[in-house]
């Protein structure tokens, strides 16, 4: 039999905890015949007695374990639930998960039978269908929510995981290992996306049920919506490989057009000439960029074989997008006139070539091994 932990972090939570291990342990005896379900209270010294409450419960419960730590975040709380659970418990799975009631437990088996089926990281979506939230949130949590999983979601250009900041999930322990030295300089809601992250460039399998989320009936929401938005588009600017993708895109044509400009305009060589050893030499050295900066975590061997490969498939693919290019603006003038065509080339450009490129350089160049 395997064991599954459930970890909960606590800070005034004294009005919801009792009632949410009482639901836990009936949830224990439904699983019972797959899995040794456990819980670890992970309290931040909350004053309103929460951990005094945990305390009698234990006399209750065995399966109810505590960890006293400091206020320092629930990246922090979690990293040391973690690392206790690792150390103390043995886990074969440990799930995520609010204490304010939140996150329905009733839902635990659905996680446990995705895990039991294959998945490595199971994710509890309020975005998919038969997912919510709730429908009493203010405007402006329900923007910052839906705005701000969007904005991770095509950051990192992986638009098939729907929930990146909802901790409501059930993650295997080799997963956490692989991770929890990354992911310990993260807090909040970027901790949750950082496990994502690391799960995705460790090769998980990642997989999504949904569930609708409740606001709390007890105590006050931890959430700094500033330090949401700002902290997430640090972490997405800093570590996501679609976005060094378009950096590296953005020199490649800044040295592409500066050598064109000085060739055709400063040593009057022939257009074709200077196009043909610019666009080379922005080719070369996007190759390398994307090699050792945007993919650098799958980046290729370092054999003369493998490189002259897959330089030739790097340069077959960026053929292709000046293919389309080319054909797409013509299209457009054609269709619509030629005042306008440089916006058709933006437009190309972000919505057609930037997307191929990533999807094709990811498929074919640096394949996941």
């Amino acid at each position: 039999m395997r064991n599954a932990i459930i970890l909960l972090p606590t800070y005034n939570e004294a009005g919801s905890i009792e009632k949410l291990i009482t639901i836990l342990s009936h949830i224990r005896e439904e699983v019972s015949s797959n899995w040794n379900l456990e819980v670890l209270v992970i309290d931040s010294t909350s004053p309103d007695g929460t951990a005094e409450i945990v305390k009698k419960l234990q006399k209750k419960y065995g399966f109810l374990h505590l960890l006293m730590t400091k206020k320092e975040g629930l990246g922090k709380a979690y990293f040391q639930g973690f690392t206790y659970t690792m150390q103390h418990l043995h886990p074969y799975v440990m799930f995520e998960m609010d204490a304010d009631l939140s996150h329905d437990p009733r839902e635990i088996p659905q996680f446990l039978k995705k895990i039991a089926q294959g998945a490595d990281f199971v994710i509890g979506s309020r975005y998919i269908k038969n997912g919510s939230i709730p429908e009493d949130w203010g405007l402006h949590r329900k923007i910052f929510s839906i705005v701000g999983n969007l904005i991770v979601r095509l950051g990192f250009m992986k638009l098939k995981i729907t929930e990146w900041t909802n901790g409501y999930r059930a993650i295997k322990t080799w997963v956490i290992q692989s991770s929890l030295n990354t992911v310990k300089h993260y807090s909040g809601y970027v901790f949750q996306i950082a496990i994502i992250d690391q799960a995705l460039k460790n090769k998980a399998q990642i997989e999504e049920i949904p569930i609708q989320f409740t606001d709390r009936k007890h105590g006050v929401s931890k959430i700094s919506f500033s330090q949401y938005i700002v902290q997430i588009l640090l972490y997405i600017f800093l570590n996501s490989s679609f976005i060094k993708f378009v950096i590296v895109g953005g020199v490649g044509f800044i040295i592409d057009f500066s050598i064109s400009f000085f060739l055709i305009e400063k040593a009057f060589a022939e257009v074709w000439l200077a196009t043909l050893a610019s666009t080379e030499t922005a080719i070369i050295c996007n190759f390398l960029s994307n090699n050792f900066w945007s993919f650098s975590y799958k980046k290729l061997e370092s054999t003369k074989k493998t490189y002259i490969l897959s330089f030739f498939k790097f340069n077959l693919i960026s053929s292709g997008s000046i293919i389309i290019q080319t054909l797409g603006i013509q299209l457009l003038v054609v269709m619509f006139g030629k005042p306008m065509w440089y916006l058709y080339k933006v437009f190309i450009i972000l919505f057609i070539i930037i997307p191929y490129s990533y999807f094709f350089y990811n498929k074919v160049v640096w394949k996941d091994r």
